[in-house]
């Protein structure tokens, strides 16, 4: 048998004792399927002391993430540290450098520098693989990268942050406040401590950035990424969307238009009964809208440590075959550069929650206005909030403030010097 593929691996957080796990528990599976043994025989972390969900006692240590990233005994070094400058950039860099093949599961470094981290692996003839960057255990890289090449896509979208999934089903499922299902969300090791990245939206971003260029044969433009996040989606939005026929999901969407490729990260209402909307709980799904292939549907774990370390193998396992593949599926060179569609052109249908005096005229007033700005509306609906009050028939009870729904007709976004509130109006897929 040839000789092994050994690994470096910096970074032993959730995910790097995950790969140290299946590892020992595959580790005959995977040089049978690879052709030759997969071994680590170095890793890094910031604290050696650290109680972890694996042992790493048979592994030489190293201090420094850079040194083990030029390491002469290792092919291939394994980043799992997280964050987008600093060390991680800079190990990254000098394996590549130094002619080590590289696996990442940093979205964050690759939204950012992946085009110039890219050149630096074509250079070295050396890969840069990072399945694992996106969607966990969802093969989602692999499939675009290779399976659908002979394709032109037009859209890739889906749900790709599984906190926010998380959060938006229990509001759904179990009628919980966008607080209480943030805090079970962090309970049970799905959100942070502080949730901002996840909940505002930048995760999904990040992720979205690596599929556009994957999609559409353009540099990585995370600053054109239009983001949302959810944390002004209130339970009366969660009881409108349900009565209405929908479900709200935080969606990440590239999609080409005559005006350029449109990135967008933002709430929308998903009819019911669509895969998108089955998606539930921490699960991932990504669809791609391609002129041969037609739809493409893929679902799954987006996170954790199983699933992100099955893909962190995979990618491992290519190399072990002797697998180098253009990072983003296409040579740096030919790259092209990202071409904004601007925001203000997008068409769609939107969702208006307005909080109103129960008094005649306000509907009409309201309908008014909308016609002034000509905006169509599809459905207007109006929602008396609940009393409770003992002894009272609620329907007597005129004086509080009242829900007002609206849908439009589907129409150009037109920008606005004053931003609406993201849990008032939320974009419709």
């Amino acid at each position: 048998m040839p000789n092994s593929l050994k690994l470096g691996l910096a970074g032993l957080g959730t995910v790097g004792a995950g790969v140290l796990r299946l590892l020992d528990a595959h580790a005959g599976q995977i040089a049978a399927r690879a052709g030759r043994p997969v071994q680590v025989v170095a890793v890094s972390a910031r604290d050696r002391s650290k109680k972890r969900d694996a042992v790493i006692d048979n592994y030489r240590w190293v201090d420094d993430p850079i040194a083990l990233a030029q390491d002469p005994e290792i092919d291939a070094f394994v980043e799992l540290m997280g964050g987008e400058e600093g060390i991680p950039k800079e190990s990254v860099e000098a394996a590549l450098k130094a002619g080590k093949h590289v696996v990442t599961a940093n979205k964050a470094l690759l939204a950012h520098h992946g085009v110039a981290l890219a050149k630096l692996a074509e250079e070295n003839d050396v890969a840069l693989n990072f399945e694992a960057a996106v969607a966990g255990g969802i093969p989602i890289v692999k499939v675009m990268r290779e399976s659908l090449q002979g394709n032109a896509i037009s859209r890739v979208y889906g749900i790709l942050n599984g906190t926010c999934n998380y959060i938006l089903t229990l509001m759904q499922e179990e009628g919980a406040t966008f607080d209480d299902a943030l805090k079970e969300a962090q309970e049970k090791g799905y959100a942070e401590a502080d949730p901002t990245f996840d909940i505002g939206g930048f995760d999904t971003a990040h992720k979205l950035a690596l599929l556009t260029s994957l999609a559409f044969g353009v540099e990585t433009a995370f600053e054109d990424i239009y983001v949302e996040g959810i944390q002004r989606i209130a339970a009366a939005d969660i009881e409108a969307a349900d009565r209405l026929g929908y479900r709200l999901k935080l969606l990440g969407v590239a999609a080409a238009t005559e005006h350029g490729i449109e990135q967008r990260v933002h709430p929308a209402m998903v009819a019911k009964h669509t895969p998108v909307a089955e998606t539930f709980g921490a699960q991932n799904c990504v669809l791609i809208d391609g002129d041969f292939v037609e739809d493409v549907m893929l679902s799954g774990q987006g996170a954790g440590a199983g699933p992100t370390a099955s893909a962190v193998m995979g990618d491992i396992i290519e190399l072990a075959r002797g697998h180098i593949f253009a990072p983003f599926a296409t040579k740096t060179a030919d790259l092209k550069p990202y071409p904004k569609a601007e925001m203000g052109g997008h068409a769609g249908s939107y969702y208006l929650r307005l909080t109103v005096r129960d008094q005649t005229g306000v509907i009409a007033g309201i309908a008014t206005r909308m016609a002034e700005q000509d905006i169509s509306l599809e459905s207007i609906v109006q929602h008396r909030q609940r009393t409770d009050i003992p002894g009272v028939d609620e329907d007597e009870v005129h004086t509080g403030p009242v829900d007002v729904v609206m849908i439009t007709h589907e129409r150009p976004k037109r920008r606005s010097k004053k931003r609406s509130r993201p849990s008032r109006v939320t974009d419709m897929l």
